[in-house]
């Protein structure tokens, strides 16, 4: 047993052969993300060239439950997302986000993996209890585990160093997330930019395509 197999036998090749085909119920703090979400508080403060611009936002969030995934023993139940962002008042897209989050049972580890379509992507990591109600992800740019990829222009104009997010349940059902992501733009200091919103659920999420099968 090394830590780079996160605890695993060194076995790298054969899958469990228990793994519970209904992901909502395997989520562990992630269960109560899935769903379909909405909205309209958001608060982002990003770097202009006349300095920091705060923009309120709205977005809608959807969460939808993925069949386990296995790496050899490795074991993953997750949350497959899209978040669309406007200006309130209009329609054009102001940030859209697809990627995963992900619930690794046997070591605790939550990862969000995240793509946005202005040619960067990342994957950030936490450590969670099954019923945690906050928990705090971070990815850090030079990293191959748990990194930031930008493309060249966004490398070198406004270079990612470290993304972190911060989710947090509540008990009226809503869930919030504080972001930060520290920038260096060129020529200047580094810069913290940063987003938050809190979400209400406009709808619930459907089962997985293996636990639809044995229904």
């Amino acid at each position: 047993m090394t830590d780079i197999y996160g605890g695993y036998a060194r076995d790298i090749y054969t899958e469990p052969s228990d793994v519970d085909d209904d992901t909502l119920k395997n989520l562990g703090p992630l269960r109560p993300l899935a769903g379909v979400w909405r909205g309209v508080k958001g608060t982002d403060v990003n770097p202009k060239a006349d300095g920091p611009e705060t923009q309120a936002y709205i977005e809608r969030i959807v969460l939808e439950p993925i069949d386990p995934q296995t790496n050899g023993p490795q074991l993953f139940y997750g949350l497959r997302y899209h978040q669309h962002v406007v200006k309130p008042g209009e329609t054009e897209t102001y940030h859209d986000q697809v990627g995963y989050w992900l619930w690794e049972p046997a070591t605790g580890v939550v990862i969000q993996t995240l793509a946005i379509p202005r040619g960067q992507t990342a994957m950030a990591v936490g450590k969670a209890a099954p019923d945690a109600k906050t928990f705090e992800l971070v990815a850090k740019r030079g990293l191959t585990t748990y990194g930031i990829c930008s493309n060249p222009f966004l490398e070198d104009a406004f270079r990612t160093d470290e993304y972190r997010i911060k989710v947090t349940i509540s008990d009226d059902g809503t869930w919030s997330y504080d972001e930060t992501t520290t920038l260096t733009v060129k020529g200047e200091t580094p810069f913290e930019h940063t987003d938050r919103n809190t979400l209400v659920k406009v709808g619930d999420a459907a089962p997985n395509p293996l636990a639809q099968a044995k229904d």
